[in-house]
């Protein structure tokens, strides 16, 4: 084993990891690696922790454990924090196929071009993309310049074309979009013929988040959209 495939191993970009889950990976038996850092500032987030500092753990500190339970899970989600921020997800993602293990990746969107590697290598088997907002909102609610919206795109459009499973998404807060908002997201679905179930979750969180918004949702939307799409509306949490 060269030196550089030994730092890689050893760079601190994980926070933490869940060892069990049922819920994040469709009902596969998966662990979580929850990764430090990110390229956006969302106003609704509330993994300051994972966000805004450096991460605890290195790849090499969890592999003993993702090697000893290879029986019992199936699957590896990666979330954070956003994953693709950190260089050495390609080789982590490489690694745990090598196990054998399926991997989930949940993500932003915006690093089109490692999110491309990933798929075409299969290297990656689910993506769940965050739908923050259309262009005349993004640089609102994610403080990344609105040019940058145009990476997103790209990876909608990857994912559309093709095969592998992913899911595309959306946490709703009224402060932040309005039932508008939605409707014109699901016209930007529907117009790069998205035909799978598209989910909205309502924001739910007790805890401090970067853009201080704390409160429950006052509007149900879930009973303001109608099912006219070439895909589902989903609701999580209304």
């Amino acid at each position: 084993m060269n030196k550089e495939n030994i730092l890689w191993k050893q760079k601190k970009i994980i926070d933490s990891v869940t060892p069990f889950s049922l819920l994040d990976y469709n009902g596969v038996p998966s662990a979580i690696l929850w990764f430090s850092g990110c390229n956006m500032r969302c106003d609704f987030c509330y993994n300051q922790e994972l966000v805004l500092n450096k991460g605890k753990y290195c790849f090499n500190d969890t592999l003993g454990f993702l090697e000893s339970r290879k029986k019992l899970l199936k699957g590896i989600v990666l979330c954070g924090g956003e994953p693709t921020n950190c260089k050495e997800l390609y080789c982590i993602c490489k690694e745990l196929k090598n196990i054998g293990y399926k991997v989930k990746l949940d993500t932003n969107g915006l690093n089109y071009n490692l999110i491309k590697i990933l798929i075409s290598e299969n290297l990656i088997d689910f993506v769940a993309l965050d739908f923050k907002a259309l262009q005349n909102r993004f640089e609102q609610i994610t403080k990344v310049k609105a040019h940058k919206f145009n990476n997103f795109v790209k990876t909608i459009k990857l994912l559309i074309s093709s095969k592998i499973d992913y899911e595309i998404r959306t946490t709703y807060h009224e402060k932040l979009l309005s039932l508008e908002d939605i409707h014109k997201m699901l016209e930007f679905l529907k117009f790069y013929k998205y035909k799978k179930n598209y989910y909205i979750q309502n924001f739910i969180n007790k805890k401090e988040t970067l853009g201080g918004i704390r409160d429950r949702n006052k509007t149900n939307i879930s009973k303001l959209i109608e099912q006219k799409y070439p895909f589902k509306v989903m609701f999580r949490n209304f």
